[in-house]
């Protein structure tokens, strides 16, 4: 199964180790930005997808009720991420990353820009080209920037938390702008806007092809069995992939927390929290912009600690406890807040959802990238896509309970359902930190 990808390919050398962008490859520049227009028309759209869905015909929104809404965007959401385990196969198999990632932005693009027509079937057609191409584009632009590095490259864990700086900016940006046009100006406009958007990002990625690499095989290990034929792999092989279907696991249930921002926290915000700070007034959407903030200014100071560190570095079962155990966090702070919100009939400050997303960023960071680059360390190189494709559809099952989670925004008192969801996450966390020394078993000497 040949990896075809850039144009001008080839791995990085001890004589030739780039570092012309903030000490890192030149090609993480192409990559961040690509990534980061796509981002700024995904969660751009998402911010208001839910708004859209349950505002009235009179409003020029779909009148759907509440439980349908979210389990439209449960499965939407769901399967933009689940797709990408086909991605990953088309990648591996046919098309190559570079390509796959191309082919996949335009159908995005497409997406959005179907979505700005009116009619009902324009909306479920636009939502399904958004999944195709997200399946194509997410694995493998992941893929494109691990095989920036060379095996053993200690800036590998920094460059990924970077790269998701990009990606944080593009999900910043795009609520504010898509999502103000779409809730003060008019719904279709906000879906043009992130299709321009993610015109943007394949103009980019286009522009900066020739800095990119094409993925290639770690360096065999002082205990690695000998290279075996392409149809099997190795006892060392099998427990890295055993070790990543763990964080598979794990992943689900933080994504299941982690993604109600864009479904009952998003009708929390809009119909439970004050829509204003300091005397000025703004749509429900913004505040998904929120964890893009702090992420903006925590990943700089996250990708320095994992350098500094060194050797005291956290291991990726270690770091990954720790993001499931800020997302219990996150939402445990919500339980006085929905307490207030129901018995005393009031809107709430924002600034307890500002709490809440900073704590839970604390939690992605320790999550996302750390889980990206330990795919991209763990995976045999011949079905890298495929596995980074079983990574992101802990997403996907995530996303479908966040979207699921909607209808007990209307059936459960608020703080309950916080508070089990609280619960639930940090029964995970203390199960996978007493799993840690296990787990970094199976990872075979990866850190």
């Amino acid at each position: 199964m040949a990896t075809r990808a850039v144009p001008r390919v080839g791995a990085v050398t001890d004589a030739a180790v780039d570092r012309g962008f903030f000490g890192h490859p030149r090609g993480l520049s192409t990559l961040f930005f690509t990534e980061m227009w796509e981002r700024f028309s995904y969660y751009g759209m998402r911010a208001f997808l839910i708004y859209y869905m349950t505002a009235s015909v009179a409003a020029g929104g779909l009148g759907f009720a509440v439980a349908n809404a979210g389990t439209i965007y449960g499965l939407y959401t769901g399967s933009a991420w689940g797709a990408a385990i086909l991605g990953g196969i088309v990648a591996d198999r046919w098309l190559g990353q570079y390509r796959s990632v191309l082919i996949g932005g335009i159908i995005i693009a497409l997406g959005h820009f179907t979505l700005a027509f009116r009619a009902l079937p324009f909306f479920y057609t636009g939502l399904v080209l958004i999944v195709v191409g997200t399946g194509l584009l997410k694995p493998n632009v992941s893929n494109l920037v691990g095989a920036l590095y060379k095996p053993g490259d200690s800036r590998r864990d920094a460059g990924f938390s970077i790269f998701y700086m990009g990606i944080n900016l593009g999900a910043l940006f795009g609520p504010l702008i898509a999502g103000y046009l779409a809730q003060r100006v008019d719904w279709h406009l906000g879906f043009a806007c992130a299709g321009v958007g993610m015109t943007f990002g394949l103009i980019q990625y286009v522009v900066g092809r020739n800095r990119l690499q094409t993925p290639v095989a770690a360096a065999p290990t002082a205990d690695a069995e000998p290279e075996p034929p392409k149809a099997t792999f190795t006892a060392i092989e099998w427990k890295r992939m055993a070790a990543i279907v763990v964080f598979f696991l794990v992943a689900i249930l933080f994504w299941g927390a982690y993604e109600q921002a864009g479904s009952s926290l998003a009708l929390f915000a809009d119909q439970n929290t004050r829509l204003e700070v300091f005397g000025f007034s703004f749509p429900s959407s913004w505040f998904q912009s929120v964890q893009p903030i702090f992420v903006i200014t925590l990943a700089p100071i996250f990708a320095w600690i994992w350098v500094r560190l060194g050797p005291r570095d956290p291991s990726v079962p270690a770091k990954l406890a720790l993001g499931v155990l800020f997302m219990g966090l996150a939402f445990l702070i919500l339980v006085p807040a929905g307490a207030m919100a129901q018995s005393e009939g009031v809107r709430v400050s924002p600034w307890w959802l500002v709490a809440s997303y900073g704590i839970s960023e604390l939690g992605e960071l320790c999550l996302y990238p750390v889980g990206l680059s330990a795919v991209t360390k763990l995976s045999p190189v011949r079905i890298l896509g495929l596995m980074m494709g079983v990574w992101m559809l802990s997403n996907a099952f995530g996303n479908m309970l966040a979207g699921s989670s909607a209808r007990f925004f209307v059936s459960m008192p608020l703080q309950q359902y916080f508070g089990e969801v609280a619960l639930i996450l940090f029964v995970t966390a203390a199960v996978m930190f007493a799993l840690v020394k296990p787990i970094r078993g199976l990872m075979g000497g990866v850190r």
